[in-house]
């Protein structure tokens, strides 16, 4: 059966307030009495009152809303990100309208534009392609994640001591060569570290190593179609050498896991593999694979929560201004599994 809709009207007549009066407890309802609070509360019970929430957030613009861009999904980093993000709604009550950019900038912003029309209280940024201070200038509570954060507060993961952490145990695998598989990562963005903490590990231990650096694709298709011509160029530059592949994420990692499987049936000792990210997929993986863990869950809690207290302070009758950006690292945890000894 249709209910009829409870109005502020209704709310007035059976507590014998004024609609005025009911406006306020909804809109600032420490100017009323905690009494008077207590009876309008009682009432909504009462009459089973149901909010109109978008309709309040075009009266207060306190929306409950946060909004989220993210290149892709195909990367399994980004979707386990995204899932530990919409997690953090059962301790913060924030709601989320997400898009996915596919690293295109005239897309993003209109992403954007979307997203404030929608009166979002702030944004998680986890795309690469917009600058920082771009961002900035949308004057709106802003938490970054693993991308450029010149000008907006940030929680990314330690990528060097990450890095350094995977190359250590490939090293300790015995391994003859090592290599560190990644695309042209900008240094300005944290995860250029897994390519510096490599670099640094193999000159401090005087490792045999290569950097292959080049563009791994956007799609599953490109990466895979990547992964095969690396393993085809390390297959034959490197024959009866111990290899010790550092691939910069766990999708990547799983691709060349899968490829290697294809052809031996097995990983073959002359192979080593680690990741980077932790994500469900590299535990799940034909064998579970080493990685680098990011401790998602916590750099996703942690942003959510960063990004809260800045929009609680926007609240304020007399907001501070932030005076100094926040950029926090979260330690990686390394994860050893069936792809190293």
């Amino acid at each position: 059966m249709n209910k009829k809709k409870v109005t502020f009207d209704d709310i007035a007549k059976y507590t014998n307030f004024s609609k005025t009066t009911i406006s306020r407890y909804f809109n600032n309802p420490d100017s009323l009495t905690i009494e008077n609070q207590e009876i309008i509360a009682q009432a909504l019970t009462d009459l089973n009152y149901q909010e109109n929430k978008l309709a309040k957030a075009f009266v207060n613009g306190k929306s409950e809303f946060v909004g989220i861009i993210v290149p892709n999904l195909y990367l399994h980093y980004y979707a386990e990100m995204l899932n530990q993000i919409l997690n953090t709604f059962e301790n913060f009550g924030y709601k989320f309208l997400i898009f996915a950019s596919k690293s295109n900038a005239e897309t993003e912003r209109r992403y954007i534009q979307e997203l404030l029309s929608y009166k979002i209280e702030g944004m998680i940024i986890l795309s690469h392609t917009i600058h920082s201070k771009e961002l900035a200038s949308y004057d709106i509570p802003i938490v970054t994640i693993e991308r450029e954060d010149q000008y907006v507060n940030s929680i990314n993961s330690d990528n060097y001591m990450g890095a350094v952490q995977g190359t250590s145990l490939l090293y300790k695998n015995n391994c003859d060569i090592l290599l560190h598989v990644n695309s042209n990562v900008s240094k300005a963005v944290p995860a250029y570290g897994r390519i510096q903490g490599f670099q640094d590990t193999c000159v401090k231990y005087n490792i045999n190593h290569e950097l292959i650096i080049r563009d791994l694709g956007h799609s599953p298709q490109e990466i895979h179609k990547s992964m095969l011509e690396i393993y085809e160029y390390v297959k034959h530059k490197y024959p009866n050498q111990k290899k010790g592949l550092f691939l910069a994420n766990d999708t990547h990692a799983g691709s060349m896991l899968n490829i290697i499987f294809r052809e031996h049936g097995t990983l073959p000792d002359e192979y080593r593999i680690i990741g980077f990210d932790d994500s469900p997929a590299a535990g799940q993986a034909i064998l579970p694979i080493s990685t680098v863990g990011q401790q998602i869950d916590k750099i996703a809690y942690e942003a959510m929560e960063l990004l809260v207290t800045l929009m609680n302070e926007r609240k304020k009758r007399r907001p501070q201004p932030q005076t100094e950006l926040i950029h926090k690292n979260i330690t990686p945890i390394l994860m050893r599994r069936e792809t190293t000894d």
